[in-house]
C-alpha cells in the first residue's frame, strides 16, 4: 500500500468512525422498571410538569433521564413557544447558558491532558493581559461616609485551577453592588459583538472582587478558560468545540449560534404577561455572534446535553469516543475548595458545608447527605442555566437527569429541587 492509499484509508477511517458516533442514537429501555423506576412514579413528573404549563407558570419543558446507560424516561411537554402555539418536541433546541461552563471545563482538562495547559499556572501564562492583575478594596472615609476603590496587588497569581473552580477573584457584576460589580457593569462584558480577545484585554483592565485562591465566587472565569482554549490550540473556541467535543459523540445541535432550520426549533421563554416582554431575544445566527462565552454561550437539544452526562457517567467515553481519562474525571468532580474557603453561593446550588456541597472543576459538588434537604448521593455532580435548564449526575447508582425549560432564573429554583424530588421518588430498586 503507497503513500496517497494510506491517507485515503485513514481519511475514510475517521469519517466511517464520525458517522457511527453522530448516528448512533442513545440506548433506551425496554421498560423503566428494568432500570429500578417505577413507571407510575415517572408519571408524576409529567403530570407536575403538565400542571404548571397549564397555569402558565412555565411555558414547556423537556426532562430526559438514563440510568445504567439506557434512557428511562423522555417527555416534552407544553410548548415550545407558547405565544405562538408552538407545541414542544423532543429536538427542541434550549440556550443552556451556564450549563455551557461544564463542556467549557472538559475543553481545557482535554488540553491538560495533552501536556499543553497546566492547571497551576499562572493565567498570564497564556494571556499576558492578566499579568498585572489588582484587587479592588472598598474604603470608607470615616468623616463624610463616602465609599472609593483602593487598588491592591495580587499576593498570589490567579491560576488556571482558579478559574476552573470559581476562586479567581472575577465575578459577575449583575450578582452584586460592590464597586468591583458595579464597574463590571459598566465595562458591558456581555456583548454578542465582541471577540474572546476582545473580552480579555477588556475584563484584564478590571480590579478583582478578592485575592485569587481566597474566595469562592461564582463570575466570569469560565469564559477566561474560552479563549485559553482558543490560544493554546490556535483553533477558534466554537470550532474546537465543535471538533473535539460535540461532534465526536453525536451532539449535532450544540453550538453557539443557529442555522435557519434550527432557528425554527428554538424553545422560548413566554412573555411575561406584566411587562409585556420575555427574555433571550438577542439574535443567535452565526452572522452575528462573534462572542463564544465559554460561561453562557452554547445552544442544546435535552438529548445533545444527555450524550455530554452519559459520556461523563461512562468516564469520559461514549459510543467508543474518548475525551477524557476517568482519573481526570474523578479529579474535576471532587471537592476542589480549601476547607474554610470564604463562600458567595445561591440556593441549592452554593458550595456551602451547610449544604453539604462543594465545588470541583466546571461542576458543583455533593460532598455530605445530612445537612442537604434534597435527595442525591455523595459524589453526586451538577449545574444549572440561567434560562432554567439543570442537569445533575449521580455515579452511585449510575444515572442522570437532564431538564430543559426557558424561564427566568428567580423562578427556576422550584423546579430543581422538585426534579431532584420527582426522580429518585420514582427510583424504587
Amino acid at each position: 500500500m503507497n503513500r496517497t492509499q494510506r491517507v485515503v484509508l485513514a481519511v475514510w477511517s475517521v469519517l466511517l468512525c464520525a458517522g457511527v458516533a453522530c448516528g448512533q442514537e442513545l440506548a433506551r429501555a425496554k421498560k423503566a422498571a428494568d432500570s429500578g423506576f417505577s413507571p407510575e412514579r415517572l408519571g408524576r413528573v409529567t403530570a407536575f410538569l403538565n400542571a404548571e404549563v397549564d397555569k402558565k407558570a412555565i411555558p414547556g419543558a423537556i426532562v430526559i433521564m438514563a440510568r445504567d446507560g439506557r434512557v428511562v424516561y423522555e417527555q416534552a411537554v407544553g410548548f415550545q413557544d407558547r405565544e405562538k402555539g408552538l407545541p414542544m418536541k423532543t429536538d427542541a433546541i434550549f440556550r443552556i447558558a451556564s450549563m455551557t461552563k461544564p463542556i467549557t471545563s472538559v475543553a481545557v482538562m482535554m488540553l491538560a491532558e495533552e501536556g499543553r495547559i497546566g492547571l497551576l499556572a499562572p493565567v498570564s501564562q497564556y494571556l499576558p493581559e492578566f499579568k498585572d492583575l489588582r484587587v479592588g478594596v472598598e474604603k470608607k472615609d470615616a468623616t463624610n461616609g463616602a465609599v472609593t476603590l483602593a487598588l491592591e496587588d495580587v499576593k498570589q497569581p490567579m491560576t488556571v485551577q482558579d478559574l476552573l473552580r470559581h476562586t479567581s477573584g472575577l465575578v459577575y457584576g449583575p450578582f452584586g453592588n460592590t464597586l468591583v460589580h458595579q464597574a463590571y457593569m459598566k465595562a458591558k462584558l456581555f456583548d454578542n459583538s465582541q471577540t474572546l480577545a476582545e473580552f480579555v484585554t477588556k475584563l484584564s483592565k478590571l480590579p478583582l472582587a478578592h485575592q485569587p485562591g481566597t474566595v469562592w465566587e461564582y463570575g466570569m472565569s469560565t469564559d477566561v478558560l474560552g479563549r485559553i482554549v482558543e490560544v493554546v490550540s490556535g483553533t477558534p473556541f466554537d470550532q474546537f468545540l465543535a471538533e473535539r467535543i460535540t461532534k465526536p459523540p453525536g451532539m449535532k445541535d450544540a453550538a453557539f449560534y443557529l442555522t435557519p432550520e434550527q432557528a425554527r426549533r428554538l424553545s422560548e421563554l413566554q412573555v411575561d404577561p406584566a411587562t409585556g416582554n420575555r427574555l433571550g431575544g438577542s439574535d443567535l445566527t452565526k452572522e452575528k455572534v462573534k462572542w463564544f462565552s465559554g460561561g453562557g454561550g452554547l445552544l442544546s437539544t435535552a438529548e445533545d446535553y444527555a450524550r455530554f452526562c452519559q459520556m461523563l457517567l461512562n468516564g469520559g467515553e461514549l459510543n467508543g469516543v474518548r475525551l477524557l481519562a476517568p482519573k481526570t474525571l474523578a479529579m474535576m468532580t471532587s471537592d476542589q475548595l480549601v476547607p474554610g474557603m470564604a463562600m458567595s453561593g445561591f440556593e441549592d446550588l452554593a458550595p456551602t458545608a451547610e449544604l453539604g456541597q462543594s465545588f470541583g472543576l466546571g461542576f458543583a459538588v455533593r460532598t455530605r447527605l445530612g445537612p442537604n434537604p434534597l435527595d442525591g448521593s455523595v459524589g453526586d455532580y451538577f449545574w444549572a442555566g440561567a434560562y432554567g435548564t439543570y442537569f445533575w449526575i449521580d455515579p452511585q447508582v449510575k444515572m442522570f437527569a437532564v431538564l430543559m425549560a426557558q424561564m427566568p432564573f428567580p423562578a427556576a429554583g422550584p423546579y430543581r429541587r422538585a426534579m431532584r424530588e420527582l426522580v429518585y421518588g420514582a427510583m424504587v430498586n
